[in-house]
């Protein structure tokens, strides 16, 4: 098998400037409604103001009413949202039962390759034995996947690109 090069957003950047790509539940999705908003920071605590952030989830499944994919762009405070529908647990490798979460794709200026982490939600009890979130035997980094409510509904994560506080990203 041949590698191919990886690929930029390249000439889709349009489709981070139309807002609805952020909002799941624009097609009439029923189930409980949640945001998810975070910053971007790079290596020097800067915010990333120009990157676009996907969110993938299979559960629930994705329907007329529900497409499971939602991308949007940060602001010019690094911020991102997004508006969607809890997630509940999925089966993952080897058949076991994963966490709820969300798989997160980061895409910016001067980044290669995209990179790929997951949110899991704080105070879900099966974290403790999510298969993937298990891989990751330092607590503390474990920590930099799991998003904080901070009102009802609302769920906050900050993704940071390197230095100390690095969120964990995986290889695909």
């Amino acid at each position: 098998m041949q590698t191919t090069t990886s690929q930029t957003i390249g000439p889709y950047w349009h489709l981070i400037e139309d807002k609805s790509w952020s909002d799941l539940t624009r097609f009439g999705a029923t189930g409980e409604v949640i945001t998810i908003e975070g910053t971007i920071t790079d290596g020097a605590n800067a915010k990333i103001t120009d990157a676009c952030v996907e969110i993938w989830q299979t559960s629930p499944t994705a329907s007329d009413e529900f497409p499971g994919f939602g991308r949007a762009a940060t602001n010019e405070a690094g911020i991102f949202s997004f508006k969607t529908i809890m997630p509940g647990p999925v089966r993952g490798p080897g058949n076991t039962l994963q966490a709820p979460h969300l798989a997160v794709t980061i895409l910016a200026r001067g980044l290669m390759f995209h990179l790929a982490t997951r949110l899991y939600f704080e105070n879900e009890p099966a974290n403790e034995n999510d298969p993937v979130l298990s891989l990751i035997e330092d607590k503390a980094r474990r920590n930099s996947l799991i998003a904080r409510q901070t009102k009802t509904g609302v769920w906050h994560l900050d993704i940071h690109l390197q230095g100390d506080a690095e969120t964990v990203f995986f290889e695909i």
